[in-house]
C-alpha cells in the first residue's frame, strides 16, 4: 500500500501508447466497476463511473505512471467517482422518500439504500470515501491509515464517529 503515498511524490511520465492504457483499464476495470457498483447500487450509474475514472486518467495527458497505480487507487478514484456522482443525483432530484409504501419489503430495503447513499453523499468527501472503502471493499483499518497517512488508531476514531454521523442522519 505504500505505492498510494508514492503516486503523491512520483514524477509524471508519459503514457507513450495505446497499448499501456488498454493494459491499465483491462488490469483494474473489475475492481473499478465493483467498486461503483457497491457505491452506487445501480449498473448503468456503475459504468458511468468507470467511464469517468478511466477518462480521468486519459485527461491526465500522461503524466501518471501506470507502476504506481495500484488497485486501491483505483477503487479510491472508483469510489470519489460514484460519491461524487450521488451528491449531483441528490442535488438535482430529489425523491420523495416519504411518499413510498411501507409494506413492500423490496421497496422498503431499496428506500433504505438509498437513504444511506444520500446520508454518504452528505458527508465530508473524504469521509464518505474512508467509509466505503472500509465498509463495501473490505479494506483493514491498517491499509486505511496507510491510504490515507494517519495512524491505525486515529482511523478507528474517525470511523466510529462517520458511522454515529450516519445513524444520525438515517434517524431524520
Amino acid at each position: 500500500m505504500g505505492t498510494a503515498r508514492n503516486l503523491l511524490n512520483a514524477q509524471p511520465v508519459v503514457m507513450t501508447s495505446q497499448t499501456v492504457f488498454t493494459e491499465l483499464y483491462e488490469c483494474h476495470y473489475a475492481a473499478v466497476y465493483r467498486t461503483a457498483l457497491r457505491v452506487t447500487g445501480n449498473p448503468a450509474d456503475a459504468e458511468d463511473v468507470l467511464q469517468t475514472v478511466f477518462l480521468r486518467i486519459l485527461n491526465q495527458g500522461g503524466r501518471l505512471d501506470p507502476a504506481q497505480m495500484p488497485e486501491a487507487y483505483f477503487r479510491r478514484a472508483a469510489a470519489n467517482a460514484a460519491v461524487d456522482l450521488i451528491r449531483r443525483r441528490v442535488a438535482h432530484a430529489e425523491t420523495q422518500l416519504d411518499d413510498a409504501s411501507p409494506h413492500a419489503a423490496k421497496e422498503t430495503t431499496e428506500l433504505l439504500k438509498e437513504r444511506l447513499r444520500r446520508a454518504i453523499a452528505a458527508l465530508e468527501q473524504s469521509d464518505g470515501i474512508m467509509f466505503l472503502l472500509r465498509y463495501v471493499e473490505g479494506l483493514s483499518n491498517g491499509e486505511l491509515a496507510e491510504m490515507f497517512g494517519q495512524e491505525k488508531n486515529n482511523i478507528a476514531v474517525r470511523l466510529h464517529r462517520i458511522r454515529q454521523t450516519l445513524m444520525a442522519e438515517m434517524e431524520r
